[in-house]
């Protein structure tokens, strides 16, 4: 009888160790995630996000000099506050990962995720990511005001040979702002949310085949995409990449991935956010993710040197023009 119980208990252990063994780093990490977006709600909420303070003195400076683009501005403000849509999509993706488990392809990318919303919601490097908005308050000035954390606009675009895709350029592609949609010829086009569809008004149709190929730098695009993109979103990026791509092939045309190299254009951004860059393989398809090493506890974990580092950065300001 002992010798049974001793092989029922054995098998046991054995049924354990061979499990899944993403499900305990899930649970390991959604406290430690958590807790990293409380401590960024209460920095956004005690003013000690950089640049989110920066977007409202630009805000309340455009509201002064572009009073009939104040109902914009005003959904700029919200970058600002825990009401932001960068800020909320962290929140829901977050919930996705706790509620919505049948969502991931795999426990595996489920932590992955995790991982990913653990680096975002880093104070430094969220305020890193707010440049982007806090960018298109500075094109909205004409020039009055810097850009931050960015080379100026004419510099920006000579150096990438880019084209200048109107106000609002940097937040093209980033989910958090609006979305890819295809018209009746079949062709990708960018389409604002709610109030930011002024942009409309301000530029012409931004079409996915034009802005692929010659686009400018934002930090999203360039520094932010691994940590600020669901899954889900990731694949519609994919699938409307693999869209234009068949195009130009049917036509004898080579098309380049927009996202193949890194636009020149950021100055003085945080040590964080070039590391994380580096050291950061976004996921692809048919390519095992960085985190996804379960012999080696991510850099990014609780005890990380990364999460605790308080790098001083010297952010120059360089008027746009």
């Amino acid at each position: 009888m002992p010798y049974l119980k001793t092989l029922i208990l054995a098998a046991v252990l054995f049924i354990a160790g061979c499990g899944d063994p993403y499900v305990a780093k899930i649970e390991d990490q959604l406290p430690l995630v958590e807790k990293r977006l409380q401590q960024l709600s209460s920095a956004l909420q005690n003013g000690e996000i950089r640049n989110a303070n920066l977007i409202n003195q630009y805000a309340d400076k455009l509201a002064t000099s572009n009073p009939d683009m104040n109902q914009l501005i005003d959904e700029f403000r919200k970058d600002a506050t825990v009401q932001g849509p960068m800020y909320l999509a962290l929140l829901q993706r977050l919930d996705t990962v706790k509620n919505q488990g049948t969502m991931f392809a795999s426990d595996q990318v489920r932590y992955e995720e995790l991982v990913n919303i653990y680096q975002a919601a880093d104070k430094v490097l969220y305020s890193d990511a707010l440049s982007d908005p806090l960018n298109v308050l500075a094109d909205m000035s004409n020039g009055e005001l810097p850009r931050v954390n960015a080379m100026s606009k004419s510099d920006e675009l000579a150096a990438n040979n880019a084209q200048d895709f109107g106000v609002g350029s940097q937040l093209v592609g980033n989910p958090s702002y609006g979305q890819w949609q295809t018209d009746n010829s079949g062709m990708s086009f960018w389409q604002w949310y709610g109030m930011y569809a002024m942009f409309s008004s301000l530029s012409d149709r931004v079409y996915y085949n034009r802005w692929g190929r010659n686009r400018g730098y934002s930090y999203y695009n360039d520094y932010g995409r691994s940590r600020y993109t669901s899954p889900r979103q990731y694949r519609k990026q994919q699938q409307v990449e693999t869209r234009t791509r068949k195009s130009f092939t049917s036509k004898g045309q080579t098309f380049t991935s927009t996202y193949s190299k890194n636009r020149t254009g950021s100055s003085g951004l945080s040590r964080q956010s070039v590391s994380a860059q580096q050291s950061s393989k976004f996921r692809q398809s048919g390519s095992k993710s960085k985190y996804a090493k379960s012999n080696s506890k991510s850099k990014y974990a609780s005890n990380s040197s990364f999460r605790n580092s308080r790098t001083k950065t010297t952010r120059s300001f360089r008027r746009g023009k």
